[in-house]
């Protein structure tokens, strides 16, 4: 089945896959451009691999929790597309497809630097991460190998509980006093881990690989609905509100 992952809750993220198997993807990172970035970046995947969207088997998009605005790009942008292909919609934590993708780059073995478990941690802007703590039970296995034990949730850095684990992810290094990463726990020389450059922001292929995997043998998949932690920073003046709201 020809799968279309989408994900905006942070960078603006298309790919095209075959079940688990990646054809194209393209990912860029504006936070104030997801509205303008997103279409084209959808025709040029499929236009990469050679895909026409009425071939499309189903869209998976990455639900947050996310900051409002690029957030409700990428599930709109799902919604408009099951709606006019006819093919279901899938959603998936965002900081669960982070935690694969986490998981995909880091070494696969007893000694990987987050084999003993992990923080994602997204910006959510005003000071405050999005973020999940991951237990892994299969550090070979990025899709299945691992499971979260608390979150998702909204905190101030210093009020995320790691319970002395690395965190991972773009919250996790615009923070990292408060949440270090395994290059910083393992001290400067890294030694007694395999080390590797982990990345910052959910990779929309490992994010389709993840809904396909869930797909076939079961998992957490979400409705197509932003996930928000919070209220939005754009609010109606209580001066503009209607009397009964009020």
């Amino acid at each position: 089945m020809l799968l279309l992952a989408l994900d905006t809750s942070s960078a603006v993220g298309v790919a095209l896959l075959d079940g688990e198997r990646l054809l194209a993807q393209e990912q860029h990172l504006d936070p104030r451009r997801h509205g303008e970035l997103l279409a084209p970046a959808v025709r040029s995947v499929l236009a990469a691999a050679g895909v026409d969207r009425r071939d499309l088997g189903a869209v998976a998009v990455g639900v947050g929790p996310a900051p409002f605005t690029g957030l409700r790009v990428g599930v709109v942008t799902a919604l408009a597309l099951s709606e006019a292909l006819g093919v279901p919609v899938h959603g998936v934590s965002s900081l669960d497809a982070l935690a694969a993708t986490a998981l995909a780059a880091a070494p696969a073995s007893a000694r990987g630097p987050l084999a003993g478990g992990f923080v994602v941690a997204a910006d959510a802007r005003r000071r405050e991460v999005h973020w999940a703590r991951v237990a892994v039970d299969d550090p070979s296995d990025a899709l299945a190998g691992w499971r979260r034990t608390a979150g998702p949730d909204v905190s101030a850095p210093a009020d995320v509980v790691t319970e002395g684990l690395p965190a991972v992810g773009r919250g996790a290094a615009l923070y990292r006093d408060a949440l270090p990463g395994p290059d910083v726990l393992a001290g400067a020389s890294g030694q007694g881990q395999d080390s590797v450059a982990l990345p910052l922001d959910p990779d929309p292929g490992v994010l389709g690989a993840l809904v396909a995997r869930r797909l076939a043998v079961g998992g957490e998949l979400l409705p197509a609905q932003p996930l928000y932690l919070r209220r939005p920073d754009a609010q109606v003046p209580a001066s503009l509100r209607p009397a009964s709201s009020r």
